[in-house]
């Protein structure tokens, strides 16, 4: 998951408001403490769930979302080749098959991936769906018209670079063949062990050909899975889906669809999401957000609610906030003083100012405290959780710094408890007792965004933040470190221009892995090897509390998404 502020389409992300997520301060991954159910009677079928959220779905066409996952809402009305397995916590980071029989066969070191369909399979039409239609949903995300969906196949497949889409090229993509109905087969540029997690993008999503009507699709897309649209007003703001009839519970063991309708209702403000949540009455009783978080004053009035604290969800998701270094400015080329800095950070301050321990988790590693991600605990600068003045002081008077220095923290002036005001505050007041004086430049969320991800103008050190598109080590490491990622003329996150070729070629090993569980263990080796560098200095995981309405059941919330999955939800 891209910096939000860049790419401000994906839900959290996700989602995504694209927030969503968490750990503790050097620990492995906690439960989910999210209940299997709203209460004690058992989930039924019927009445009406309705969704209430600060952000509209927009751009609903499966070209044009960028969903971790199939997204929540999306997953709905789009089933992929493979889905997220829809159970609570860490058991929820496993891909699973959907449209397809299996997660995907590979072979050829793992550059050619080949994919059975489900016998059976309808649109909301009764039409079957078949392998030529998920190549052509794929073929129309490369559409310049329908941009905005994961940039992974344009890197992947091969000739995609090059590839502009079936409007401009009737012939399609030689790189995706549909040898019959039920088997497609994929071609690759490189070895891409983690396919079968890009295969849970909505781009996925089978698209009849017949039935596309380029930009206009998203006002009703044709619906493969257990809801359609049966209306979107403002470009997502009011979505009402209703039964697909045609959609078979014998061919998609994940997804329950309970309710008749699901009432999406966006463009409300986060403060009176929460007070109707809270008050639950009316429809608002059978009512959920999928991304709206409480913030710590709710939360310390929640808490002191046993009723309303039994209506809240825990999510974690993986999500890194932390410093970044840009070893081209100075003091920063300068190892010492970025380790200097390290020790002196104060987690405490910095994770009370993201809102309290409620809300926020420490991190000593830049990958997030969960398994699928191959999380490897260690702590090579240990501030402790006050920050460690003293170990600072020797190291920047071993840099030349005996009587400390001064330096600027830029940051974004948006109220979001990650890059904020109060964040960089917190880091100042950290430094200043290690004998740094830290000037602090705030910016504009827009020309914050600007400023950090472009090459010239990057500043020396930043507050940043880091998100996963699927669950594992890759989407999270090789953006950041891969030297054969840092882009000069355009979006760079490699944000400490980190080109080493012992680091860009065991991406390139793991890459070919496909025993997910034995990739992890390496990413989670790199991410040490990387720290050592001490190119970023990690700070915490934020953690997600949501509220739901008192007759909403069955709640699910997983590690790959960290909210509340709609598609398990039961009403009374």
């Amino acid at each position: 998951m891209r910096q939000p502020s860049v790419t401000a389409r994906r839900v959290a992300a996700a989602s995504v408001s694209l927030i969503v997520a968490a750990g503790a301060a050097a620990c492995g991954p906690k439960d989910n403490d999210a209940k299997s159910s709203g209460g004690d009677s058992k989930p039924h079928k019927g009445g009406t769930l309705t969704v209430l959220n600060r952000n509209p779905q927009e751009d609903f066409d499966p070209a044009r979302l960028y969903t971790s996952g199939g997204g929540n809402v999306p997953s709905l009305v789009f089933r992929t080749l493979t889905t997220r397995n829809r159970e609570n916590g860490a058991a929820g980071a496993k891909v699973v098959p959907d449209l397809a029989t299996d997660t995907g066969r590979a072979s050829e070191n793992a550059t050619v991936w080949t994919y059975t369909l489900k016998k059976g399979l309808k649109y909301e039409d009764g039409t079957a769906i078949t392998s030529a239609d998920i190549k052509y949903g794929i073929e129309r995300s490369f559409a310049a018209e329908l941009s905005g969906g994961a940039p992974y196949l344009r890197d992947w497949l091969i000739g995609g670079a090059d590839y502009q889409g079936p409007y401009k090229d009737k012939k399609g993509l030689d790189s995706i063949e549909t040898p019959d109905d039920l088997t497609i087969v994929f071609h690759l540029n490189k070895p891409e062990g983690e396919f079968p997690y890009l295969a849970t993008q909505t781009q996925f999503a089978p698209v009849p050909k017949a039935k596309d009507t380029g930009t206009k699709y998203e006002e009703h897309p044709v619906s493969s899975g257990p809801y359609k649209v049966v209306k979107n007003e403002n470009d997502g703001e009011r979505l009402t889906l209703e039964r697909n009839t045609h959609w078979s519970a014998s061919t998609d063991a994940e997804r329950k669809a309970y309710p008749d309708k699901i009432d999406v209702r966006s463009g409300l403000d986060s403060s009176v999401i929460n007070q109707r949540l809270s008050s639950s009455q009316g429809t608002d009783a059978a009512a959920v957000t999928t991304d709206t978080n409480l913030g710590p004053a709710e939360l310390a009035k929640v808490t002191g609610d046993k009723a309303l604290a039994s209506r809240v969800g825990t999510g974690h998701f993986g999500y890194t906030n932390y410093l970044a270094f840009n070893p081209k400015v100075k003091p920063f080329d300068n190892p010492k003083v970025r380790q200097a800095i390290s020790y002196a950070i104060d987690r405490s301050s910095v994770i009370n100012a993201a809102g309290g321990s409620s809300l926020a988790e420490a991190a000593t590693t830049y990958l997030p405290n969960q398994n699928s991600f191959g999380y490897t605990p260690y702590d090579l600068f240990p501030a402790g959780a006050s920050g460690n003045a003293a170990k600072a002081k020797e190291l920047l008077a071993q840099a030349g710094y005996k009587n400390g220095l001064s330096i600027t923290l830029t940051h974004s002036n948006s109220k979001d408890f990650e890059t904020s005001p109060e964040i960089a505050t917190a880091i100042q007041d950290a430094l200043k007792k290690a004998g740094i004086t830290v000037k602090l430049q705030g910016l504009e969320e827009n020309d914050y965004s600007d400023k950090i991800t472009t090459a010239k103008t990057e500043p020396g050190l930043f507050l940043a933040h880091w998100g996963a598109d699927w669950p594992s080590g890759g989407p999270f490491l090789a953006p950041i470190f891969d030297g054969r990622q840092i882009v000069k003329d355009g979006a760079n996150f490699n944000t400490g221009f980190l080109d080493d070729k012992s680091v860009n070629d065991e991406i390139d090993a793991i890459n070919k892995l496909t025993d997910l569980g034995e990739a992890a263990k390496r990413w989670g080796a790199l991410d040490k090897k990387i720290g050592a560098q001490a190119l970023t200095v990690p700070l915490f995981h934020p953690v997600y509390k949501r509220l739901y309405g008192k007759d909403v059941k069955n709640i699910v919330i997983s590690d790959w998404t960290g909210v509340l999955d709609i598609s398990q939800t039961a009403v009374k």
